[in-house]
């Protein structure tokens, strides 16, 4: 839904979450909702895995497997991390973009959106929006660990144990520390999808820079974060649990790593 609110939403065609789930079962039917729901779990696993992986890699190269790292060390980390893995499954972030707005009988499936891209534009289509992409990492990453470490230092103000917070805890400061990520990225993923949906969209302009005039021109700065509501809502189980997971799987398989 997000995405949808991202691309249609303007001043002059403005849609909000009720309105943009109506028209969606309405064009589409209630399997309408879950369109590029399919390339978005199989992006899943390489993405988060090439993420963690890589985001533990370089915190033990910095300072050491028993050595606490710094603030600036886990942002350098977080940022490698996130480019790393985003610039590997980009292609994949584009047709989930197409799926997602498609119409029905517009794609017969992932080959052949796959194929009609390819075809239409070449294999640069398939890295659309890179850039903002890449740009957006710095203020999430920095925004992300900002909140996180504060509320880590407040829990350890308290006298309480930081080593091995409640469940609860952990659930709280990631949620906050990941909505406060994407609000201080927003406006550059609200770019990146419009240039991964330029097709979709009747007169769209290809580059960064055209994108940000065409909102600003039409929206105004309050365009810059159409469709956020909805982002933000997928947080809590989407962000959350994702983290827990992986805190307990790190347990169960006794994978020693640093605290985030």
């Amino acid at each position: 839904m997000g995405v949808h609110l991202e691309v249609y939403s303007s001043k002059s065609n403005f849609k909000n979450l009720l309105s943009g789930l109506r028209s969606l079962v309405q064009e589409g039917g209630i399997r309408s909702l879950w369109r590029g729901n399919g390339i978005n779990v199989l992006k899943i696993a390489p993405e988060y895995a090439i993420k963690f992986s890589v985001f533990e890699q370089f915190k033990n190269f910095f300072c050491g497997v028993h050595t606490s790292p710094l603030f600036q060390e886990r942002v350098v980390a977080g940022s490698l991390a996130v480019a790393i893995s985003q610039t590997l499954i980009n292609p994949m972030e584009v047709l989930k973009t197409r799926l997602t707005l498609r119409f029905t009988g517009q794609y017969k499936g992932l080959l052949d959106c796959a194929r009609q891209i390819l075809e239409r534009d070449g294999t640069r289509a398939l890295y659309r929006g890179y850039l903002p992409n890449m740009l957006g990492i710095i203020p999430y990453a920095c925004t992300d660990l900002a909140v996180y470490e504060l509320l880590r230092c407040l829990w350890q103000k308290s006298g309480r144990d930081t080593k091995d917070p409640s469940g609860l805890l952990s659930l709280s400061s990631v949620t906050l520390s990941t909505t406060c990520g994407q609000m201080a990225s927003y406006p550059l993923t609200l770019v990146r999808t419009r240039m991964q949906a330029q097709d979709t969209v009747e007169g769209s302009n290809p580059t960064m820079l055209g994108v940000f005039k065409r909102i600003l021109s039409q929206q105004g700065w309050p365009g810059l974060y159409r469709g956020m509501t909805p982002t933000l809502l997928k947080v809590l189980p989407a962000g959350g649990i994702s983290y827990l997971v992986y805190e307990a799987m790190k347990q169960t398989l006794g994978v020693q790593v640093l605290s985030r």
